[in-house]
């Protein structure tokens, strides 16, 4: 079995001594009011030390279980893995700490928000051909998640799935439904963060399921797929080199033909400003990739 173990890296944290050289753990010091470290109990300078693994010896430990008591599970897991990828050593931070609290804050006020606001009738796929340019912007950037979130799920590249989450979350909390097909889409799009971030935040992704009026446990509902036909891009981004050098980038449809993407590169005001006038002898265009202008 241990030809499988895979495990998050040393947990990490600074250390701290007093005058007399002594270690003291995190919660013997404290901020003071001019921005320096000092003694908790005494209001002296303290002196920071490297950052190193988590040792009783150099007391630079964080107890787990008042980490538990203040945050949450939830939180613990969700800083841990966000803040890098498994292999490497995690720096645990007060500040870490805490903007992971403010996010499962953020996604419960959310839910709580939106939660019971889909129409009872389409489905979210079936009412984005009825939304608005926002809407489907949404719904498709609720896809892309999916698929993306899922992918580095398998590749246990949980960091990058945070990441995404969190910008998932922002399109969500921005996003004002404008009719019932909108609505079906931003509570879908509720309803899928919640699934995408359960196997790291289990507690949180329960209470908001069952607030959105999910059946049964998420844990035992059937994992989102993507719809990849709303995912297949309609332009694809060409660099615009002059010389061989990059001036400017243009987006150009995907089915566009060569004396298009001419035309678009030579419009691009970036372009004309380094052309200024002077005559171009070649234009060279690798499909899909640039557009290199020979003056």
């Amino acid at each position: 079995p241990f030809d499988g173990l895979f495990t998050q890296g040393m947990v990490c944290h600074e250390t701290y001594r007093d005058g007399d050289g002594q270690f003291l753990s995190p919660d013997e010091v404290e901020m003071g009011v001019d921005g320096a470290v000092e003694k908790a109990d005494a209001s002296r300078p303290v002196q920071i030390g490297a950052v190193e693994k988590m040792s009783k010896s150099k007391k630079n430990v964080v107890d787990p279980d008042d980490i538990v008591a203040r945050y949450g599970a939830d939180t613990a897991r969700w800083f841990m893995l966000s803040d890098s990828p498994p292999e490497r050593d995690v720096q645990w931070t007060q500040d870490g700490i805490e903007g992971a609290w403010r996010f499962v804050q953020r996604v419960w006020r959310l839910v709580n928000e939106f939660g019971d606001s889909a129409p009872d009738a389409a489905k979210a796929d079936d009412a984005a051909t009825g939304a608005g340019a926002d809407g489907k912007a949404v719904y498709r950037a609720t896809q892309r998640a999916i698929r993306d979130v899922t992918q580095d799920l398998e590749a246990l590249a949980f960091n990058r799935a945070v990441a995404r989450l969190y910008e998932l979350t922002n399109i969500l909390s921005g996003f004002k439904p404008a009719n019932a097909a909108e609505q079906a889409i931003l509570h879908q799009g509720l309803a899928c963060l919640v699934q995408l971030f359960s196997p790291m935040m289990p507690h949180l992704a329960e209470s908001c399921h069952k607030l959105l009026g999910g059946a049964g446990l998420v844990a035992a509902a059937a994992w989102p797929e993507a719809d990849e036909t709303v995912l297949v891009e309609e332009t694809v981004t060409l660099q615009v080199q002059i010389n061989g050098k990059k001036r400017a980038e243009i987006s150009v449809p995907k089915d566009a033909d060569k004396d298009m993407i001419e035309q678009l590169a030579l419009a691009e005001p970036q372009v004309e400003k380094f052309i200024d006038g002077q005559n171009i002898r070649k234009v060279i265009i690798v499909p899909g990739r640039i557009v290199n202008l020979v003056v």
